[in-house]
Formats: C-alpha cells, sequence, structure tokens
C-alpha cells in the first residue's frame, strides 16, 4: 500500500474515533523524533540535522515529551 494512502486511512481512523487534532499531533511529533533519536543512536546533532530543526529545538522537545536520548 502506498504510504499516502495509509496517512489518509489512520487520519479517517483517527477523525472517526473522535481523536482531537492536538493530540494526534503530539503523539506524531513525540514518535517522530523518537525514531530520529534512535536512528541515531541519541546523538542530539545528527537527529536534528534528521527532522530538520535546531539542535535546541530538539532537546526542548526531547523535554517536553520526557523522551530518552540513548536509543533502546
Amino acid at each position: 500500500m502506498v504510504l499516502k494512502e495509509q496517512l489518509e486511512r489512520l487520519v479517517d481512523e483517527m477523525v472517526a474515533r473522535g481523536i482531537c487534532f492536538e493530540d494526534a499531533r503530539r503523539e506524531f511529533e513525540k514518535k517522530f523524533i523518537a525514531n530520529a533519536l534512535t536512528k541515531a543512536d541519541g546523538n542530539l546533532c545528527q537527529a536534528a540535522d534528521l527532522l530538520g530543526i535546531h539542535r535546541n529545538t530538539l532537546s526542548r522537545k526531547i523535554a517536553e515529551y520526557r523522551l530518552r536520548r540513548q536509543a533502546s
């Protein structure tokens, strides 16, 4: 299945279940950041580059979402 179709189905399901936009956005961002941290083996500079954001922004988001820097 094409990625766009998978995303559309997921969004449809979330809307149908009454998940609010802010909750969905936060959860997506949290998972996206956690994935980048894992791929970068916890290296903030590398993870920030993968995400296309500044390292300071990434540090703030890690604290906000209480994420662990090290890959599991």
